[in-house]
């Protein structure tokens, strides 16, 4: 009976992302594979990772693997309560202060060199093409679009929903200077009302100048990317953010490679990374990071500072939701980095000595 009721909610499922595609603009675009095919990552009609990857099923084959996954058993996927999370004035922090403030999964809002930026950001209370799926843990939506300064700069690292959220976008448009992401995901924001003017696609080692000697550089990770539709027609990245007096690493989601030692060796070291750790299984494995695997990434990086992120607000994965939390804070002892386990909201102070924050997560009843 359960096999049947399965299969039928799956069917509708299928039936309602398929009309959501003729009514909601919230799926976004196909770039132009003409438009592709100049990137050196691009061949076989898709972007390919540096490390060959598997291939992920797109449209309704990818509909079908997620109602499987809901199905499937979950260790504790939600906490039991609202989580702490602290609600901080972004407008009025310093601009000359060095500032990451982490804002749930793998959304920041980042001070560096005067500028201001957001990476991934999702404001939305889900992350999925429909609002009943991938619900945020209760007390981690407490940021809009209306708590922002202007921005800057927004870096996108793919088109996944929990990194590239259309109503975040559509909101931000008016207070965003640029966007910079990789090629391909210009497409989706064209299709959203962003002018060319305020795009910047770029292929993996490409650089864009936010002015004051701070430069953004668009650097290889090891991913996917696909809304829905077809696969891997826009470039997946993860951002070197690296100014006279500070140097950041933002991976967005990737699995563990050899980019992680071109990048040290391009860089040499940074004062602050926020890497993926926080929702694995073994059939990622190799498009996402373990809290182990994120550490050993840190220390290649040269970092001085480590926040394991991709978790605390939208459970992915069947593990529990507080393990990544445990497994980074158990294999970053002895390190030569600090971790970083800011609450939601709690600002991080780049330009002074690395901060000792409470594991928040504990005790959560």
């Amino acid at each position: 009976m359960k096999r049947f009721l399965a299969i039928g909610l799956a069917l509708l499922c299928v039936l309602g992302v398929s009309a959501c595609a003729y009514v909601t603009p919230s799926l976004g675009q196909v770039a132009d594979s003409t438009q592709l095919q100049a990137s050196p990552q691009y061949w076989d009609g898709q972007f390919q990772n540096e490390v060959a990857s598997p291939p992920r099923r797109g449209g309704l084959g990818f509909v079908l693997a997620v109602i499987r996954g809901r199905f499937e058993p979950r260790d504790r996927p939600a906490p039991p309560a609202p989580l702490p999370a602290l609600k901080t004035d972004l407008a009025a922090l310093p601009l000359a202060q060095d500032t990451v403030v982490w804002l749930g999964h793998s959304s920041y809002f980042v001070q560096v060199g005067g500028k201001r930026l957001l990476i991934d950001p999702v404001f939305s209370d889900y992350a999925a093409p429909v609002p009943w799926m991938v619900r945020a843990f209760e007390g981690t939506s407490i940021y809009s679009v209306d708590d922002l300064p202007a921005i800057d700069a927004v870096l996108i690292s793919h088109d996944h929903y929990d990194h590239l959220d259309y109503a975040s976008m559509k909101a931000l448009l008016p207070k965003t200077g640029v966007v910079v992401t990789g090629l391909g995901n210009g497409a989706h924001l064209r299709h959203w009302g962003y002018p060319d003017a305020k795009i910047r696609e770029m292929n993996w080692h490409d650089s864009v100048d936010l002015g004051d000697g701070l430069q953004v550089h668009v650097l290889p990770s090891q991913h996917y990317s696909g809304r829905f539709m077809k696969r891997n027609q826009s470039l997946w990245a993860s951002f070197a953010l690296q100014h006279p007096t500070r140097k950041l690493y933002f991976s967005g989601d990737t699995g563990f490679g050899p980019h992680f030692s071109a990048i040290a060796a391009r860089f040499g070291s940074f004062d602050f990374v926020a890497l993926d750790g926080g929702q694995y299984n073994a059939r990622w494995a190799d498009i996402h990071m373990t809290p182990e695997e994120a550490a050993r990434a840190a220390e290649i990086l040269g970092a001085r500072t480590l926040l394991s992120g991709h978790a605390g607000r939208f459970s992915l994965a069947r593990h529990a939701w507080d393990e990544p939390f445990e497994r980074a804070l158990a294999a970053s002892e002895g390190k030569p980095f600090r971790l970083l386990t800011p609450r939601i909201g709690e600002p991080v102070r780049v330009d002074v000595a690395p901060q000792s924050f409470a594991p928040w997560w504990k005790g959560i009843e």
